[in-house]
């Protein structure tokens, strides 16, 4: 049973990658957890007390809208929704396809533009919903044209948001991490048409030393601990905001 004085946190994809890091963060911090992926949690290592899983899929707005609702039907409240699928994929012009279009745009903004629905037709008020984008969502970059568009759809949509229902006090909020070193992207970075599709580790370093301020690049416990900061009280006032999460990559 949980504890309806706990504060409540979605998060979809949060079984792998940056979002098992903001999955294990929330638990840190005593939220009830609900994670909604297409496959289930590694549950070694972690207090899963106040955590819930439903298989769903992020593509479509009724799984988003089941999820919501049972993590509402449970604890009765609602405090963060966080929109964290995605996929990357680079593709030069003369390779891109309808499916391949399709795919991304079903992935990466369709998913928030369902799981933001899903969150505000719940009927709760008072509550953060928290994109997670891209740095490719403020700049264009070679043979990432249709990830960048989407990443570029996710700030546009997060800005809209922020104003359409700030009068519910839903406030609205994107982080726009550069690249951070998970199994997707390492994925991704293989493909013959990425940045660096043979030397991974070469890359990450060689763009780490000549585009970050800090020498360094973010991780995924950064993502968390903004998504975190993003949904309490401490930024009440911020909202319709794409941060950067970038070690100074792209000052702005």
């Amino acid at each position: 049973m949980h504890d309806n004085l706990r504060k409540t946190a979605i998060i979809t994809g949060g079984n792998k990658g940056i979002g098992f890091e903001i999955t294990k963060k929330y638990l840190k911090e005593n939220y009830n957890v609900f994670v909604g992926a297409r496959t289930n949690i590694n549950y070694k290592g972690i207090n899963s007390k106040n955590l819930y899983f439903l298989k769903i899929d992020a593509e479509k707005y009724a799984p988003h809208l089941k999820l919501a609702k049972y993590a509402i039907f449970k604890t009765k409240r609602l405090d963060v929704y966080i929109n964290n699928v995605g996929l990357s994929e680079w593709s030069p012009l003369h390779k891109i396809d309808g499916k391949f279009i399709d795919k991304m745009i079903d992935s990466n903004l369709k998913s928030v533009i369902w799981g933001a629905k899903a969150a505000y037709v719940s009927g709760k008020k008072n509550f953060s919903i928290i994109n997670i984008s891209s740095l490719a969502g403020k700049r264009g970059s070679v043979n990432n044209s249709i990830y960048c568009a989407t990443k570029f759809g996710v700030n546009g949509l997060t800005q809209s948001l922020a104003k359409e229902l700030g009068n519910k006090n839903i406030r609205v909020n994107a982080i726009c991490p550069v690249l951070i070193k998970t199994s997707g992207l390492v994925k991704a970075l293989k493909n013959k048409y990425s940045p660096s599709s043979k030397n991974i580790n070469f890359f990450l370093n060689s763009f780490k030393k000549n585009n970050s301020a800090l020498n360094k690049l973010p991780t995924s416990e950064d993502v968390a601990n903004l998504c975190f900061f993003l949904s309490s009280e401490a930024s009440c006032s911020i909202t319709g905001q794409c941060i950067n999460l970038d070690c100074g990559v792209f000052p702005q």
